[in-house]
């Protein structure tokens, strides 16, 4: 039998292609090892959304080739994408596979082995069609992550993904149904409804050229995010559903309304910032304001008792000043997020923000990041300490020692992770309980 290894870069959607394409290789006969043992065939699902992540897909490459010479090296997802449209030769690798090209990965093995053309890149800009790929199971035991959609359509000026990914495509919501219900089956409690920008779900069932606005602003029925969401609900056995991330022109009264009474749906949003100033956020291309940005946080804490909102930001956006970080700072310590991701901006070739003047040191972006996570930190206990006395409900995953003592660790519907006694608990049980202190959260 022949061995295979996988590796994945990148986003929640990267991860959902990698476990399908293991999928594939395990129907192909392949016994599926880690990926730092030897294998026959390696296979990397890229990142390329900072020239950082161009550098570690460049890394794993070449790592695979030194475990084995004589292995199949096979490059798939958006580095491969972005290199062939940029005429760039990748050296060294033996397949390649750029975006809604995975679904043929067996096919360019066995085209490989009769060396013949082994490389399938297409027009990613000029794809009306989604990508059918689908898993029976998730690494994860509890949880599963769903891929609804692919392509993103916002072009903010400091992200690659719109050119690598391209349009919008939305998987059909049968097709979606269809793949939870097996999951379900096969004992998974909570899925994760993850795409590159999933709050355009459906906008191609009608035109995939419309705006965001237009389409959360469209009256009658449309197969969008929330009638989805509907559909899922309804499924046997599948106890959370859980949103990746949500942009924030979504978040009307209505649709935090019909959330709030969908009581699989966990409080917990990812809504998507990036800055906290409306100049950093105009230079970004983002299409909202940060008043508006508050008024989407407040409707969701209208609708919903404590819950967990999330978010990401970018410090050192070129033209950032200081003045513009602080009026950031202040926009976080206002809001009270119960986590925030924060990165320093990465300068990414092809990206209209990579051209603009006045480009951050690194040394100021680093002094301003520690600035935010110190507050975030900050922040993030105080959501916690909301949590003390509260009844949660905990889904339970795996099992830890802390001081000699066995724990059996797991996530609120706020994606707060806690932990119990081991004992007279299992994996993949939901636990009804009350956080007392906190000695019960896990960082």
């Amino acid at each position: 039998m022949k061995k295979a290894a996988l590796h994945n870069l990148g986003c929640k959607v990267n991860g959902y292609e990698t476990e399908a394409m293991q999928k594939l290789l395990e129907e192909d006969g392949y016994e599926i090892v880690p990926f730092h043992e030897k294998a026959d065939v390696y296979v990397i699902n890229t990142c390329t959304v900072t020239n950082i992540a161009d550098r570690k897909s460049r890394q794993m490459l070449h790592r695979a080739r030194k475990m084995n010479p004589d292995a199949v090296i096979v490059a798939a997802g958006c580095y491969v994408q972005a290199s062939e449209e940029a005429g760039q030769k990748l050296e060294g690798i033996d397949i390649l596979i750029g975006n809604n090209q995975k679904k043929n990965l067996i096919p360019l093995l066995h085209a490989f082995e009769k060396h013949e053309d082994a490389k399938a890149v297409i027009d990613i800009n000029h794809t009306g069609e989604f990508e059918e790929l689908y898993v029976d199971s998730a690494g994860d035991h509890t949880r599963a992550y769903i891929k609804i959609q692919d392509g993103c359509n916002q072009f903010c000026t400091y992200c690659i993904i719109p050119y690598v990914r391209g349009r919008i495509r939305s998987r059909k919501p049968e097709e979606i149904v269809s793949e939870v219900t097996r999951l379900a089956a096969a004992g998974y409690q909570e899925v994760v409804l993850t795409g590159i920008h999933a709050s355009s779900y459906g906008m191609d069932f009608v035109n995939s050229r419309m705006d965001l606005d237009s389409w959360v602003n469209m009256k009658g029925e449309k197969k969008d995010l929330l009638y989805l969401i509907r559909l899922i609900h309804e499924i046997d056995g599948i106890r959370r559903i859980r949103l990746s991330s949500i942009e924030p022109r979504i978040v009307t009264e209505e649709f935090a309304k019909a959330l709030s009474g969908l009581p699989k749906v966990c409080p917990h949003f990812h809504l998507s910032m990036q800055s906290g100033c409306d100049a950093t956020l105009k230079r970004m291309n983002r299409h909202y304001t940060s008043r508006e940005y508050e008024e989407k946080c407040r409707i969701l804490r209208t609708y919903f008792d404590h819950p967990a909102i999330t978010t990401d930001v970018i410090v050192g956006f070129p033209g950032e000043t200081e003045e513009e970080f602080e009026t950031t700072r202040a926009f976080i310590e206002k809001i009270g997020f119960y986590e925030t991701h924060v990165f320093k901006y990465s300068r990414r070739n092809g990206t209209k923000a990579a051209e603009m003047p006045n480009q951050v040191p690194d040394q100021e972006k680093a002094r301003r990041s520690q600035i935010l996570l110190d507050l975030c930190a900050r922040k993030k206990k105080e959501f916690e300490d909301q949590m003390i006395g509260r009844q949660v409900e905990v889904l339970l995953e795996e099992t830890v020692e802390r001081n000699g003592v066995s724990l059996r660790t797991g996530l609120t519907k706020e994606y707060v992770k806690v932990a119990v006694k081991a004992d007279g608990t299992r994996e993949n049980q939901i636990l009804i309980m009350t956080i007392q202190d906190h000695s019960q959260i896990m960082d």
